[in-house]
């Protein structure tokens, strides 16, 4: 069962990054919603209402109430955004900005250490710290451009990566798993002692993956509402 619901995960992903979008609602219409993937299911189903694709309003729909009903931060800012594509709500006064979620989590939920980085505004590209460090040293940036080009983004700490590790051991059904990894949780080096505890058990890692894949991608999500900015594909 857990290499199923993976391999559907893993398919539902490719279909949202490749654009498939009559591949994505064919396999979410043959019952592909795995669990922990509503953030990635829902941006694909933006675009298979762009494209009016046969089946796709119905699915939305099924998304927002799911969206809704979960209310995971960022969750909301998508319900949103699937409404405004149905019909049923009003635009979100957000400009569109093509941000690749994960990058920007990366730096996000990263190490502090690093300092953050940045978007450019004009492509949506994110920038790590060392990336715009060594971009100006080979003169590809010129340290005195533009600040209106740029939004700044700054390391978020690990406070929230450490509330995903208690709410996911609070949705474990093994008692004696959930146990283990609370112990593991507790003082400095949690973060490692919990994925030494998973590190052999399969269907606990992977759907322990896809929850901490999720709750960044919907942070991530949040966080450029707070400025201003919905994420759109790339063209």
């Amino acid at each position: 069962m857990g290499l199923m619901v993976e391999s559907v995960r893993s398919q539902v992903r490719v279909a949202v990054v490749q654009r498939d979008v009559q591949g994505l609602v064919d396999l979410l219409v043959q019952g592909g919603w795995p669990e922990h993937t509503l953030q990635w299911i829902g941006d694909g189903l933006i675009d298979a209402l762009a494209a009016d694709a046969a089946g796709a309003r119905d699915l939305a729909r099924r998304c927002v109430e799911e969206l809704r009903g979960r209310d995971w931060i960022g969750d909301a800012e998508l319900a949103d955004t699937l409404e405004a594509r149905l019909g049923t709500g009003p635009w979100p006064m957000l400009r569109p900005l093509p941000v690749d979620l994960e990058e920007l989590s990366s730096i996000l939920e990263g190490d502090p250490a690093h300092n953050g980085g940045r978007i450019d505004l004009t492509s949506g590209e994110v920038w790590p710290r060392a990336a715009i460090e060594y971009a100006e040293e080979t003169g590809e940036l010129d340290p005195e451009e533009e600040d209106d080009r740029w939004l700044p983004v700054w390391c978020q700490g690990s406070r929230d990566g450490y509330r995903d590790m208690e709410a996911f051991i609070a949705l474990l059904d093994d008692e004696g798993l959930a146990s283990r990894l609370e112990r593991a949780i507790a003082g400095r080096g949690a973060f490692r002692r919990f994925k030494d505890v998973l590190w052999d058990l399969l269907e606990p890692l992977d759907s322990w993956h896809a929850f901490s894949d999720e709750r960044s991608r919907g942070r991530a999500r949040a966080w450029l509402a707070d400025e201003g900015y919905t994420p759109v594909p790339a063209s």
